[in-house]
C-alpha cells in the first residue's frame, strides 16, 4: 500500500479521515474545490468551518488542483455530499493512478435513479478501477472519532485485498475496522438508516418516550432490511455496524444532523428553512426519496420512509404522520 492517500472534499468526515490516516504515517492531500478555498485551509491549518477545533497534522496538506492532490496517491477516499458525488469522480478521473483503491465514504444515493456511490463510481471510472472500488460505512460521529474516542467501522469491497488495504491504512487503537463483501447491503444500509434517524428526531421533538423511540427503531430497522433483502443485500449486514450500530448512533446522538433535522419539523420549521440554516448536508431528505424509488422497483412497503416524505415534501405534520403509523393495522412482527 502506498504511503500516499488523497481525500476529495473539505468536509466534516473527509477532514477527520485525513487526519486518521497521518496518524498511520500515511502522507495525505485533501483536494478543496478550489485553490481560494485550499489557500485558506493552508493558512489556518486547520478547518474552521467543520471541525476548528482539530489542528492539521503536517503530513497533511491542501490543495484545489486535481492532478497534484492525485500525484503518486494509490488511495482515494470521497467524502463528499451525495449529490455532488458525480461532478467530483469526474473531476478526478483523469488524474488517478493505475491500480488505485477509491474508497467512497459518502452515506447516501443518487437521485433520481436511487444509484448507490460505488454504482456512480463503475458509471465513471475506467473498468481497470472498478475492481479497487470500497465503500465505507458504520456509526461514526466524525467529531468524536478526531477527538480519538473509540469507533468502529466496516469497509466492503468485492475485491478483498482491496478492502484489506483500505482497512490496513486507516484502522487504529481508537477506530477499529472490519472488512465485508457486502457492498450493497453497507451502502444501503448506511443510507437507510438516516431515513430512521429523522424519524427519531421527530419522536425526540415530541418527547414521545423511550419505548416509542426503541419502538420506532426497531421498525425501521426492520424496514432497512426488507428492502436490503429484496435488493440483494446480506441480512446480517443490517444487523452489523453499518446497519444497526449506524442506527443507534444517529437516532441518538446530539451530534446527528438527520435527527436534528426532525427536531427541527416538529418545530414548525420546513425542509427548506431548516437547509438554510445547516452547514452540513442531512443525507436522509434525498434518501428518502430514493428509498421510495427502490420501494417502487422491487415492490417493497414502507411506511416510514413513506410518512417520512409526505412530512418533508407534502406539509403533512409530525403528530400527524406519528398517529397514522400508530393506526396501521395490526400484524404478526414477522
Amino acid at each position: 500500500m502506498s504511503d500516499r492517500a488523497t481525500i476529495i472534499g473539505t468536509t466534516t468526515w473527509g477532514t477527520t479521515l485525513g487526519i486518521l490516516l497521518t496518524q498511520n504515517n500515511v502522507s495525505v492531500t485533501m483536494l478543496a474545490r478550489t485553490e481560494a478555498e485550499a489557500n485558506t485551509l493552508s493558512v489556518a491549518r486547520r478547518n474552521n468551518r467543520f471541525l476548528p477545533d482539530a489542528p492539521f497534522p503536517e503530513r497533511l496538506t491542501i490543495t484545489g488542483q486535481p492532478g497534484i492532490a492525485l500525484k503518486k496517491s494509490n488511495l482515494v477516499v470521497i467524502a463528499v455530499p451525495s449529490d455532488r458525488f458525480r461532478e467530483n469522480i469526474r473531476r478526478i478521473t483523469p488524474h488517478l493512478q493505475p491500480e488505485t483503491i477509491v474508497l467512497s465514504a459518502t452515506k447516501g444515493l443518487e437521485l433520481p435513479e436511487a444509484r448507490r456511490m460505488s454504482q456512480v463510481l463503475e458509471d465513471e471510472l475506467p473498468v481497470e478501477l472498478h475492481s479497487g472500488i470500497c465503500v465505507l460505512s458504520g456509526p461514526n460521529l466524525a467529531k468524536e472519532i478526531v477527538q480519538g474516542q473509540p469507533a468502529s467501522t466496516v469497509i466492503a469491497g468485492q475485491n478483498y485485498e482491496a478492502a484489506k488495504q483500505a482497512q490496513d491504512a486507516l484502522v487504529s487503537t481508537n477506530f477499529r475496522i472490519y472488512t465485508s463483501a457486502d457492498v450493497l447491503g453497507v451502502e444501503l444500509a448506511g443510507a437507510l438508516k438516516n431515513i430512521v434517524a429523522l424519524g427519531a428526531g421527530i419522536g425526540d421533538g415530541m418527547e414521545a418516550g423511550e419505548n416509542a423511540k426503541a419502538a420506532f427503531i426497531t421498525r425501521g430497522l426492520a424496514e432497512m432490511t426488507r428492502l436490503g433483502i429484496a435488493a440483494g443485500a446480506d441480512p446480517l449486514t443490517f444487523a452489523g455496524l453499518a446497519g444497526l450500530g449506524d442506527v443507534v448512533a444517529t437516532c441518538s446522538s446530539r451530534l446527528s444532523r438527520n435527527r436534528f433535522v426532525g427536531e427541527q419539523l416538529v418545530k414548525g420549521r420546513s425542509w427548506d428553512e431548516i437547509r438554510e440554516s445547516m452547514d452540513n448536508v442531512a443525507e436522509g431528505v434525498n434518501a428518502t426519496q430514493a428509498a421510495l424509488v427502490l420501494a417502487k422497483d422491487l415492490s417493497v412497503e414502507m411506511p416510514i420512509a413513506e410518512m417520512a416524505s409526505r412530512v418533508l415534501f407534502e406539509g403533512l405534520s409530525p403528530q400527524r404522520a406519528m398517529a397514522e403509523l400508530m393506526a396501521r393495522p395490526a400484524r404478526s412482527e414477522w
